[in-house]
Formats: structure tokens, sequence, C-alpha cells
């Protein structure tokens, strides 16, 4: 099977399971997205969506989140991960935002990518998720999904990213890191995992001791060993 076709596969696998998946975090426009999936690094999006509350009680604009002293804003983020560099990247992207892009979240990925604590994968799913743009985050956890099923080489996240690109059409990035999201949770975790039970492991060939182990031993070459009498 090529990696196309395999991917057409799991595609009509993850259509079936998740023919809509939802945004898990919980937002009201591009800003409150922006703030909620910055929040999200090292954190779940169950923990963000306990927190934001309280954070967009008190700002729900750049402008209000830039007016709010830092440490007002760690107090409101304190049980997420990493919270003290979140809380200094907020407050200086919320001013960036009203300085440079006037209070708006800008739609354009190179501009989003410019502002303080934005990455690549989040400004891609700012992209996808609040401007409907084509876009395909992907984190280590797609990662590690993408590797597991042998549509990428896996060597890091910015080549697993290309490699996705290529197999899907555009119009179904978005969906598709949403539905990997899901997945992945709930079928395929990274440990405990029988790929015998999995709905796409059983159909894309991973032995239970995973892709790694089974290239392992494709490599092997068994020599006869030393002094050993040849036939």
């Amino acid at each position: 099977m090529t990696r196309r076709e395999k991917a057409k596969k799991i595609g009509d696998i993850l259509d079936r399971l998740y023919p809509r998946p939802p945004i898990p975090l919980r937002h009201a426009d591009p800003f409150t997205l922006l703030v909620a999936v910055v929040l999200s690094a090292q954190t779940t999006d169950v923990q963000v969506n306990k927190v934001t509350p309280a954070l967009f009680a008190r700002a729900r604009t750049p402008a209000q989140l830039a007016k709010l002293p830092e440490s007002e804003i760690l107090t409101a983020i304190r049980s997420c991960g990493l919270a003290p560099g979140k809380a200094r990247n907020l407050k200086r992207m919320a001013q960036t935002l009203v300085d440079e892009h006037g209070g708006k979240v800008p739609h354009d990925i190179e501009a989003l990518e410019r502002l303080p604590g934005v990455g690549h994968k989040t400004a891609s799913v700012v992209m996808t998720q609040a401007f409907g743009e084509p876009a395909f985050p992907v984190d280590t956890h797609i990662h590690r999904l993408a590797a597991r099923w042998g549509l990428s080489s896996g060597k890091n996240v910015s080549q697993t990213e290309k490699d996705l690109k290529k197999l899907f059409p555009p119009e179904e990035w978005g969906r598709r890191h949403l539905q990997l999201i899901y997945f992945g949770r709930e079928y395929c975790p990274a440990r405990g995992h029988d790929p015998r039970e999995c709905p796409i492991c059983s159909s894309a060939g991973v032995s239970p001791a995973g892709p790694a182990a089974s290239r392992r031993r494709r490599r092997t070459i068994h020599k006869p060993r030393s002094g050993a009498a040849r036939e």
C-alpha cells in the first residue's frame, strides 16, 4: 500500500468516526482563540477551558488584556503549565496587537508568527480555525501518529507537516488536524497501545512492537557467529 493509498484509507476512517470534529478550545472570536491556543502549550484543553472564562471576564480584547498587570494575568492562568512565561507573552502579544494591528488579530500567518509567544503551530491553528484558511497544524501528538502509521519519515514536526500536506488536499487540512487530535486521545495513545485493537493501526500494518521495531528487524542481517562451522 502506498502512502497516498494509506492516507485515503485513514481519511475515510477519520471521517466515519469524526464527521464534524468540534474545536476543543472554547472561544468567541479570533483573539480569544489565539489566547487559548497560547495557553494550551504543555497544558490540556480541559484545563485551558477552566482557566479562560475568568481571564476573559477581565479582558476580552487586546486593549483590555494589554492594560492588565502581568501579575493579574498570572493569577488567572497559574494552573496552566509554564504560566509565568505565558503571562508575560500574553501581555506583550496584546500590546503588539494594539500597537501594530489596530487591536485586531492579523489574517496573515507570517504576521501571527511574529507575535510574542506565537509559533508556527499556534499561528496555523488560528489561520484554519478562526479564519478558515488552509493550514495543517502539527503538534507532537500528530507528529507521533503520522510516524506510527508510516505517513511521514518522522524526522521532525516541520517535515511531518510537509508530508501530510502532500497526502491530503488543502480543503481537508483543518478537519484532519482536529480528527487526528481526537483519534489519538481515544484510540491511539503513546503508551499502553495495542495496534491490533486500533481502527487505523490494525489496517495500516503497524506491528505490536511498533513501526520502528519493524524497520530494525527488516534491516537486521544475520551473520554466522565467529568460529562457527560453515555448511
